[in-house]
C-alpha cells in the first residue's frame, strides 16, 4: 500500500504509531524530526499517488480547530473544522487537493488529544456566548471514513461528543468503509454525511471511489443501526441528462430510506480555484469537465455561469421536495445568494 512510512521521533511510542508500524511491518520506515521537513518540500506529481505513495505519521501543530468559510453548513450556527489528516486515496478528477499540497502522500496526525482539547475550548467559548449548537466538521483535507480502520480515532471523538451533546460532528465521506462506525453506539450528534452523485458521474469523475450502489448500501446499514445520516450533492456536474440522472439517484435512495431518515441535504455546484483548475487540466486532460464552459465567479473561483448554476440547484431542490423532503432539510453549500 505504501512505498515508505515516515514517523516523527517524539511519537514513535504512541499507540497509534505502533499500530501502524506493526500493521505495515513489511514497509520500510524512517524516523524524522518533523513531517514538514520532508512532506511537500519538493513538489511531487499528484498522480504519483498511483505508484509511489508514502505515509507520514506526525503531530498537528498550530491552530487545530478553525472556523469554516461562510455558506459551509447550516446557517445561523457556528461551524468549525479540524484537521486530522492530509490527502486521500481516491482520485476525484475535480479534487481541490490537487492544487493545495505539493505532495499527494498521506499524512496521519495522531495527536487527537490535542485536537479534542482545542475543541473543548471552542465549545466552552460558544457556551459562554449562548450558542446552543456548535458544529465540527471532519473531512476538509481527507475523507473522514475511507481510512478510519487505520487511523482508529473515531472512538475518541464519540466519547467527546457523548459528553458534549450541544456539539455536533459531521463526518464527510465518499467511502463505504463503515466498519469502525458499526462498532460504535450511535449518537444523535454524530452524523455520517455521504457525498453522492449520479452513478455515471461517479464513474466518470469520482475515480477509485465506491460506486453509488455501495454508498447507498452503507447509508442503509448505518441508518438501520441508528446512526444519523446526511447527504451532500456536491459537486454537482452538468450533463445532457442532468435532471433524469438526479431523478434516478433519488429514486435509488428512496428504495432504502425515507426523507425523515435524513438530517439534511446540501447542494454545491462544481467549483475550482484557478490553480486547481490548471491542475485538473494537467492531471486529467480527458475529463469531460473540460467540455464545459466556466467563468471566474464571485469569490475568484471557477464556476458555471450564474443562470446555469441557479437552474441546476433549483432543479435538484425541486426533485428533493417532490420526493417528500422538507425545505428546512435543504441548503446551499459554498454558494452566495447574491453571487455572480
Amino acid at each position: 500500500m505504501f512505498e515508505k512510512i515516515f514517523y516523527e521521533k517524539d511519537i514513535e511510542n504512541h499507540p497509534k504509531t505502533q499500530f501502524l508500524l506493526n500493521k505495515f511491518s513489511q514497509t520500510p520506515n524512517m524516523a524524522i524530526n518533523r513531517v514538514d521537513d520532508i512532506f511537500g518540500r519538493v513538489k511531487k506529481p499528484y498522480l504519483q499517488k498511483r505508484t509511489n505513495l508514502n505515509l507520514f505519521i506526525g503531530s498537528k501543530r498550530g491552530q487545530l480547530v478553525k472556523e469554516t468559510p461562510s455558506a459551509y453548513g447550516l446557517s445561523g450556527e457556528p461551524h468549525y473544522y479540524f484537521i486530522h489528516s492530509y490527502n486521500c486515496l481516491y482520485e476525484c478528477d475535480y479534487c481541490y487537493l490537487q492544487g493545495y499540497f505539493h505532495s499527494p502522500d498521506l499524512v496521519f496526525f495522531i495527536n487527537h488529544e490535542d485536537i479534542l482539547n482545542e475543541m473543548e475550548n471552542v465549545v466552552k467559548t460558544n457556551r459562554e456566548k449562548g450558542n446552543k449548537t456548535i458544529w465540527f466538521h471532519a473531512g476538509e483535507y481527507s475523507d473522514s471514513l475511507a481510512l478510519s480502520h487505520l487511523t482508529k480515532e473515531l472512538p475518541q471523538y464519540f466519547d467527546f461528543f457523548k459528553k458534549n451533546p450541544e456539539a455536533k460532528l459531521e463526518l464527510r465521506t465518499k467511502s463505504a468503509n463503515i466498519r469502525e462506525l458499526k462498532e460504535l453506539s450511535p449518537l444523535k450528534n454524530v452524523i455520517a454525511s455521504f457525498s453522492l452523485s449520479p452513478k455515471d458521474k461517479i464513474k466518470d469523475h469520482d475515480l477509485k471511489t465506491p460506486p453509488l450502489k455501495a454508498r447507498i448500501k452503507a447509508i442503509e446499514t448505518l441508518k438501520n443501526l441508528g446512526h444519523p445520516i446526511a447527504l451532500h450533492f456536491d459537486p454537482i456536474i452538468y450533463g445532457p441528462s442532468f435532471k433524469e440522472d438526479y431523478k434516478e439517484l433519488l429514486k435509488s435512495l428512496m428504495e432504502t430510506i425515507n426523507p425523515e431518515d435524513i438530517e439534511y441535504i446540501s447542494f454545491g455546484v462544481v467549483r475550482f480555484t484557478k490553480e486547481v483548475y490548471h491542475q485538473v487540466k494537467k492531471n486529467y486532460p480527458d475529463s469531460k469537465i473540460h467540455h464545459q464552459e466556466f467563468i471566474k465567479s464571485f469569490d475568484g473561483k471557477v464556476r458555471y455561469m450564474k443562470p446555469q448554476r441557479l437552474w441546476m440547484l433549483q432543479t435538484i431542490k425541486d426533485l428533493c421536495l417532490n420526493q417528500g423532503f422538507k425545505e428546512e432539510q435543504l441548503y446551499l453549500c459554498m454558494e452566495a445568494e447574491d453571487s455572480e
